[in-house]
């Protein structure tokens, strides 16, 4: 969603296990009968004559919003997840206790846990349904968002709403308490000022009575008395949680019928070798070898702060580590296909090999192998690389190094990447992933999103050798990686003859903005234009869009409206100075009863081409919304600024679903957007990608999914596609009639046609759970042809493509015979329907 925060939120659903997925795709079709709606009768008239606006090729588009895991893990060919060894040792400091993200450690005699989107620690003891439950919390700055108490914790798992229970967090940032309900997804309970205050101990206490949550702090209240409705959790596991905030917490204390247990949280117990390992690996050993560990906190490591350290400490076998990629999902191994890869190592004591391989996912078969002969007492990190043609066929497979003689090496940037047509056009990208993008028929890909609002954001650490790209903290994962960046982007987007548009922080300094489109754009003979050519792009890439920022002043904050519009006036001249023809895009957020909302349209009237507005793509009604959204919009653009050439566009279509529901919605928004083609030039639904069962920012809305070694397309990606694949430039008058329907239900209908008049394109979104049979009426359309192609999409309303199904919910193309300049035809239930005429 590229959101800071949580919006769209209450249209979350919760997130199906692969066994749910599958009972939902078993899910029939409601029949007329069984919906109880009778058919209804539409009449849609067409004047193809009269032609009311253009519609811009740019509008297929869709939004990539985050490197971790559209991008690495997906998109980028990197196999590698945890690639830099930055990823803290996944073990809880505590024992008794599991982690499920952040960075938790035990220090000054108390359990602290850094900021990060989400993290959990949760304790294995045994379910608690009523009781109390209090901890003492502390916050190291008002940073941030929220820390405190979860409660009835079941199913947890890495990720911000990846869970089910109740969460009682205290925030120093905005002084209150907090209580919501999380079911995979977040609904907030009840909210209260209170005087919490950075850097103290707070002691927070909950009392559970069935339903009811009552909330005290520092032994006063209750703050919050709520009980729950029919959604109500009642049991479940205790835990802590920090969203976005630096906190501490100790003292943690359980009263239940079954007696009271106390918890100081600060001893660590008893930690194992393993508890050193880098957090997206896996430690091993074989025969009877002693194995040693150490997550190094090295400022001399090869890229990044940390490096593993694995130690040999004597017996036959080898001791190494291993690597799944993302999600330990596997690392797909092809029979006879070439992978190759390189890391880094420093060592002393050993004088034996470092043997990388590929193997199955236990390590008990070996698929291929090599032998790095190399002296290891170099105090000196060496790179090594590899490569490694396997023998077999596992699609589960994992990277594995290690050493098979006593002593001790240090391993830091390890990658790894398949070869020849597994990559497209040659660049550093899945070549089935960007196939599949390009057969989506996207003409506008934007870059972009929360992402971008990442402290450490910065476009030039994204250029030259990608082993010395610093990793940074990234937004909705703490360990992002520079190894895919702006300039990977703009090639992909070259090769797939994609117009790109992508976002950057607005801290960038003025000076190392304008040299960013210098290098971009400039020739061969400016100075970053010489970088860029350097690099092995001679040609200028010729970008056309730059997004300033992403949501800014989403919470409606006048200094951050205010600091937004600085940036933007300092920024823009620099970069425009550079390349004029560069179309600038406003980021922040739409808020038209707002007086600064006019001042930024004001003011940057002649510094900016663009205004990007977020809009929810879920409910099938959304549709009404963009157009009133738009149309006020527009008008207000004639009041405050009459003559200004400044548009809009759509970079976020946002919502929680993927499947046919969302697709209608989607169709529906891009109707409307179409019949506003000269103010509105693009509508970019996200997220363009989304790993099978991996959502950190918590919006399952992907319009491609994939796993390691799988792709395939939702609902959403084939309204898309149908729509990209019929564009027209011309939209013509329309008008629907009679049985339309109210609320979701009823037609939608755009019509556009080509410029030699000789075909018609009518777009239908039918919206009603009962078919519709219309009259359509066209007029300046003389003699069409009988013969008219049709694509159609339609289905169960909440179905969507699981990977035993991929192409359950797709759109099927087929012919209609009848057409003529007044002819009937049957609409589909839920159905997004395209009808081409052809004189």
């Amino acid at each position: 969603m590229g959101c800071i925060g949580r919006h769209f939120t209450t249209l979350q659903a919760p997130f199906l296990t692969p066994f749910a997925l599958i009972l939902l795709l078993s899910a029939p079709t409601p029949t007329r009968a069984q919906t109880g709606m009778t058919a209804r009768t539409t009449t849609i008239r067409v004047d193809a004559a009269r032609v009311m606006n253009r519609i811009t090729l740019s509008m297929y588009g869709s939004c990539i919003e985050d490197v971790n895991h559209e991008i690495y893990g997906g998109l980028y060919a990197q196999r590698i997840f945890g690639e830099s060894f930055e990823e803290p040792p996944a073990g809880s400091p505590m024992a008794g206790w599991k982690a499920y993200g952040g960075h938790w450690s035990i220090l000054d005699g108390a359990l602290n846990v850094e900021a990060d989107s989400g993290a959990k620690l949760v304790r294995n003891e045994p379910e608690i349904r009523d009781g109390t439950v209090e901890c003492d919390v502390l916050f190291r700055g008002t940073a941030g968002g929220n820390a405190g108490l979860i409660l009835r914790v079941n199913n947890p798992r890495t990720g911000p709403d990846s869970w089910i229970g109740y969460e009682v967090s205290l925030s120093a940032r905005d002084k209150n308490i907090h209580v919501s309900r999380h079911r995979d997804n977040w609904q907030p309970l009840k909210t209260v000022p209170a005087p919490v205050e950075p850097g103290r101990w707070h002691r927070l206490r909950v009392d559970l009575a069935g339903t009811r949550l009552s909330v005290y702090l520092d032994g006063k209240g209750p703050y919050i008395d709520v009980t729950d409705g029919p959604d109500a959790v009642t049991s479940g596991q205790v835990g802590l949680r920090t969203w976005q905030s630096n906190a501490a917490f100790r003292n943690l204390t359980i009263v239940t019928p079954r007696g009271r247990a106390e918890v100081s949280m600060a001893d660590s117990g008893r930690a194992s070798p393993l508890s050193q390992v880098s957090g997206m690996w896996d430690g091993f050993h074989t025969g009877n070898a002693f194995a040693g560990y150490a997550w190094l906190d090295d400022q001399s490591s090869v890229n990044g702060a940390h490096s593993q350290r694995i130690t040999h400490g004597g017996g036959s076998g080898a001791v190494g580590i291993a690597n799944r990629g993302l999600n330990r999902w596997g690392i797909p191994v092809r029979e006879g296909h070439l992978y190759k890869g390189s890391f880094y190592f420093r060592g002393g004591g050993n004088h034996g090999a470092i043997v990388a391989a590929l193997e199955n996912a236990d390590g008990s078969r070996t698929y291929a192998m090599q032998r790095i002969l190399a002296s290891m007492d170099s105090k000196g990190w060496c790179r090594v690389v590899f490569s490694l043609r396997p023998a077999n066929t596992d699609p589960t497979g994992r990277f594995s190094i290690w050493i098979e003689r006593a002593g001790t090496i240090d391993v830091d940037q390890v990658y790894l990447s398949e070869t020849d047509y597994a990559l497209y056009h040659g660049l550093p990208v899945r070549a089935d992933i960007a196939r599949k993008l390009t057969d989506q028929g996207l003409t506008f890909l934007r870059y972009g999103g929360s992402m971008v609002n990442a402290s450490e954001y910065r476009w030039k650490k994204m250029l030259g050798d990608r082993d010395h790209r610093p990793p940074y903290k990234g937004w909705w994962y703490p360990h992002s990686t520079n190894g895919f960046g702006i300039e990977e982007f703009v090639r992909f987007c070259e090769a797939a003859r994609i117009t790109p548009a992508f976002a950057i922080n607005i801290d960038e300094t003025p000076e190392d903005a304008a040299d960013m489109v210098e290098y971009l754009n400039g020739s061969a003979s400016t100075p970053w234009g010489r970088k860029r050519s350097e690099n092995g792009h001679p040609a200028p890439y010729s970008v056309r869009y730059i997004e300033i920022g992403n949501e800014e002043a989403i919470d409606g904050n006048r200094d951050l409206y205010l600091r937004y519009l600085q940036r933007f006036k300092l920024l823009s001249p620099a970069m425009l100075a550079k390349d004029p023809k560069l179309q600038l895009v406003i980021a922040a957020w739409w808020r038209p009863g707002e007086p600064l909302v006019k001042q930024i349209a004001q003011e940057l009237r002649d510094k900016a081409a663009l205004w990007d507005v977020h809009v929810g793509g879920d409910d099938l009604r959304e549709g009404a919304n963009v157009d009133r959204i738009f149309t006020q919009m527009e008008r207000l653009f004639r009041e405050w600024i009459p003559g200004s050439p400044l548009k809009a566009c759509v970079f976020e279509e946002n919502g929680d679903r993927h499947d046919l529901q969302r697709a209608l919605g989607h169709a529906y928004i891009l109707n409307v957007t179409q019949r506003h083609g000269d103010f509105i030039l693009m509508d970019c639904p996200a997220n363009c990608l989304q790993p099978l069962g991996q959502n950190d920012n918590g919006w399952n809305q992907g319009q491609v999914f994939f796993t390691p070694d799988r792709v395939w397309g939702m609902a959403p990606y084939y309204a898309q596609q149908m729509a990209s694949a019929n564009h027209l430039p011309l939209r013509v008058a329309s008008e629907v009639s009679g049985e339309v329907g109210g609320g979701a239900g009823g037609l939608d209908v755009t019509a556009t046609r080509s410029e030699d008049g000789r075909t018609l394109i009518l777009k239908v979104v039918n919206r009603c759970p009962a078919i519709n049979r219309a009259s359509i009426e066209i007029s300046g359309f003389q003699k069409p042809r009988s013969q008219a192609e049709v694509w159609t999409l339609a289905g169960h309303l909440k179905a969507f493509n699981a990977p035993g199904e991929p192409e359950r919910i797709r759109s099927v193309k087929s012919t209609f015979g009848q057409a003529a300049e007044r002819f009937s035809y049957t609409f589909p239930a839920y159905s997004y329907t395209i009808l081409r005429l052809r004189r």
